[in-house]
């Protein structure tokens, strides 16, 4: 089968490799869709925390079942998705239901291979079905979770300010979950292209610039001078993290959604008078991936929209580079196998 393989940052390179055969415990899927993620593109570029070279990445995926292994209640030539962060199942996350964030978690693409390639061998116990949801649809599942999971994180209300920090697929999600939950969205990007399609696609109420020189100011006055109860970052940018910390209202929630590989610097002095909240969102859960299923079957969300560039497997290697610029445009690529 063709696979291609991430050999070090900035260069990939196709291989011809043995189709898998499903071991005990495994399906065998075709891969039909990839989305490319913030994930690839940090691998790509050699920023991408907990990484080795060389890797096949790519865990947004939609396939066909060909091999049904264990997965009870699935068929072959099904369209399905699957939870890409394999799990232990004894350490003391999973034990707490946590298996998100397991101690020995595998997460595809990123610790072990994933699935740029035509076929690829998963845990049966991770299979979603695809519930009459196209390709496209699938591959998107998994970037949408995330969003869901940290909106589940923050406790998201009715009637909150949320500031989503970073309009990128991600954070896009975010939103979006965060405006089915009730809230009052608002997006915080450095790029107006991206901020308008917020407005203009997502429906999102209100957005900032963060280069803007009256950023709280404009917060105060969208939150009646009360400022953000929850902050979400989406932006795996040090800079951005840490200047999030004073746009936080007294008792607020931060979540940091966005990964990145220096240390987070904040006033303690500051935090400690609004009594806030920091926490970590990592990956997510079936819960989070039943609920977008769900979103998208009732219309709530068509993550179809967020589908800038498309490209053909063998496309990949050459068009990859330009993702990572952002006069591209590029929201979402997605990759197509037939």
């Amino acid at each position: 089968m063709n696979t291609l393989v991430c050999e070090q940052p900035g260069q990939f390179a196709y291989e011809d490799r043995e189709t898998p055969v499903a071991p005990e415990g495994y399906s065998l899927l075709k891969i039909r869709r990839i989305g490319i993620c913030g994930t690839d593109l940090h691998a790509y570029e050699g920023t991408q925390p907990f990484f080795a070279y060389p890797r096949v990445l790519g865990h947004e995926l939609a396939g066909e079942v060909v091999d049904v292994g264990a997965a009870e209640g699935f068929s072959a030539g099904e369209a399905v998705t699957f939870i890409p962060y394999f799990n232990c199942g004894t350490c003391i996350a999973c034990r707490s239901g946590l298996p998100n964030c397991c101690t020995h978690i595998n997460v595809a693409g990123v610790h072990i291979d994933g699935g740029m390639a035509e076929y690829l061998a998963v845990p049966s116990y991770a299979l979603v079905h695809g519930e009459g949801l196209s390709f496209d649809e699938l591959a998107l599942v998994e970037p949408l979770a995330i969003g869901a999971h940290g909106v589940r994180r923050a406790n998201v209300r009715a009637g909150e300010y949320v500031l989503v920090v970073g309009a990128g697929p991600i954070g896009l999600g975010i939103m979006e979950f965060a405006r089915i939950a009730g809230a009052h969205v608002i997006a915080m990007d450095i790029n107006e292209q991206r901020l308008a399609f917020c407005q203009e696609k997502l429906r999102v109420e209100h957005t900032v610039n963060a280069l803007a020189p009256d950023v709280t100011e404009q917060l105060k006055q969208i939150t009646n001078g009360d400022m953000p109860t929850v902050v979400i970052d989406a932006t795996g940018s040090q800079r951005a993290i840490n200047n999030a910390f004073q746009y936080l209202a007294h008792g607020g929630r931060y979540v940091l959604v966005g990964l990145q590989k220096g240390e987070i610097s904040f006033s303690h002095p500051e935090f400690h008078k609004r009594e806030a909240t920091l926490m970590s969102s990592r990956n997510a859960t079936r819960e989070d991936f039943e609920h977008v299923i769900a979103s998208m079957k009732a219309g709530h969300v068509d993550p179809t929209t967020y589908i800038t560039h498309r490209v053909k497997f063998g496309q990949v290697q050459e068009e990859f580079a330009s993702w990572l610029n952002p006069a591209t445009g590029v929201i979402k690529a997605m990759v197509e196998l037939e």
